[in-house]
């Protein structure tokens, strides 16, 4: 038997029979292979569901199952909270998201559909409760579905988009609602017909000349043959447990400990090579440290090693965090006030590295230059005062002054505390999900998305909660329509 192996197909002339037939194969069962899987089988197509594990979950079934959802003067979470949300503002702030790495086409198809996504998951049995939780949120603490998820309302993202909260959460008390989500589809799935193979292991596609025609699969230990009359689709998620490609395209990740998914090796992303298909983006990568838990924390300030702030401290979470990892000496510093400390959860593990009556006090005890610290709370508090941060744009109301002592500052370390992150490069897809070769064709019979794609949360540095969830699911029904109909 020829030799099988992920970085290149195997010759549909040697496969000796093929043991299952279908006309799509989904390989992965996260949100994003049970939605292409739900829409293949709607077009009227036979499909087939391999997952490795032995059941569904995914990435997406560790997630908080939020899904980032706007546009179209808003969905009835956010009309009846009062916020209106223009396709066009959606659209803008998908885009300025994506940062360098935009996928333009993506963000624009996005931007139309989101409200005919909303309604699509709701007909899958997804429940919202329909209400707005305010504030300064990771995940709601009850069953609410409207959050505020990103950096909507911070600079320089709400003077180029009028800003509206998108995070929208299924209806779950307490956390990890990607669960129940995952739940959810898959029940849909199967309703539909869809035959789901677990325990099953993909280690090569097939391909008969340019096209792939199906794949080859371990189970029992054995290489078992499946013939995809109509084409493939790679829902198989990220590379942030292969150490191997982390350190080739994402190095940076390496200062972190926390990785987040669920066995994301990069299989996806490199049978999708082997077919001549094209990786982009693989340097970027998304990090949070949850530290605007407790809520008052997301009032403090950031410093750095050299005592210099360097980011408005009122955007995302993950955009504070993935702004911290770049900067010098292996850890930053939380600055808070008596009025706005409290103990950090201990799961962030974040410790309390200096206090003082006085900035400068904190600044002696944490070794910084003489006259850093001291001076960039005395600038900081100066105009925050008068409602302003000319440095770095923060804004009320989540600019406030710190000049109520005694005073802390709470050592993030890169390496020591909770950063949890993944990978966000993959291949490089058209809006239908079809695997693109390095001119920008498409491979035929060939189909990815989620996190094996490079798609809507493309940047790390613009990352909102729920982008992850609206590429898998949007982009993976649009995987597999195309599939259906190839």
């Amino acid at each position: 038997m020829t030799e099988i192996s992920q970085h290149r197909p195997y010759p549909a002339a040697k496969v000796p029979g093929w043991d299952f037939e279908t006309d799509v194969a989904v390989i992965g069962f996260g949100a994003t292979g049970a939605c292409a899987a739900i829409e293949a089988a709607d077009a009227g197509a036979r499909v087939m569901l391999f997952e490795r594990n032995s059941g569904s979950g995914g990435a997406s079934g560790l997630s908080g199952g939020e899904i980032y959802i706007g546009g179209g003067g808003g969905t009835d979470a956010q009309r009846a909270a009062g916020f209106e949300d223009s396709t066009e503002d959606f659209t803008a702030y998908l885009k300025l998201a994506g940062g360098p790495c935009v996928d333009e086409a993506k963000c624009e198809l996005y931007g139309r559909e989101a409200l005919n996504h909303y309604a699509w998951l709701k007909a899958q049995g997804v429940p919202y409760r329909g209400n707005y939780l305010p504030g300064k949120l990771i995940e709601p603490t009850d069953d609410s579905t409207l959050i505020w998820s990103g950096s909507e309302a911070a600079a320089p993202f709400c003077d180029l988009a009028k800003p509206a909260p998108r995070g929208h959460v299924i209806q779950h008390m307490g956390w990890g609602g990607g669960r129940p989500l995952v739940d959810v589809l898959e029940a849909s799935a199967r309703a539909k017909g869809v035959e789901v193979v677990t325990d099953a292991r993909a280690l090569a596609l097939v391909q008969d000349g340019a096209r792939i025609v199906g794949l080859v699969v371990r189970i029992d230990n054995q290489p078992r043959f499946v013939k995809a009359a109509k084409g493939v689709v790679l829902a198989t998620g990220g590379f942030v447990f292969n150490a191997d490609m982390r350190r080739k395209h994402c190095p940076d990740t390496f200062k972190l400990n926390d990785p987040i998914g669920d066995k994301d090796d990069g299989l996806g992303i490199e049978l999708g090579l082997g077919a001549g298909g094209e990786a982009i983006h693989m340097d970027q990568f998304f990090t949070t440290c949850p530290w605007t838990m407790p809520e008052s924390h997301a009032y403090g300030a950031f410093v750095n090693t050299k005592g210099q702030r360097f980011i408005n401290e009122d955007c995302y979470h993950g955009r504070v965090s993935r702004c911290a990892v770049d900067q010098p000496g292996g850890k930053v510093y939380l600055l808070l006030d008596n009025a706005h400390f409290v103990q950090p959860m201990d799961f962030a593990r974040m410790r309390i590295a200096g206090t003082g009556e006085t900035w400068e006090e904190v600044e002696a005890e944490l070794e910084l230059p003489q006259g850093t610290l001291g001076a960039t709370m005395a600038v900081y508090n100066e105009h925050a005062r008068q409602g302003r941060d000319p440095l770095f744009d923060k804004r009320p109301p989540i600019l406030v002054p710190l000049d109520q002592g005694p005073f802390i500052a709470l050592e993030l370390d890169f390496h020591d505390s909770y950063f949890s992150f993944f990978t966000l490069g993959g291949l490089k897809t058209s809006t239908d999900g079809e695997v693109l070769d390095r001119s920008g064709r498409p491979i035929p019979g060939l189909f990815a998305a989620g996190r094996c794609t490079s798609g809507l949360p493309a940047w790390g540095h613009g990352y909102s909660s729920g982008m992850s969830l609206a590429d898998c699911t949007f982009f993976g029904r649009q995987a597999g329509r195309k599939a259906a109909g190839a």
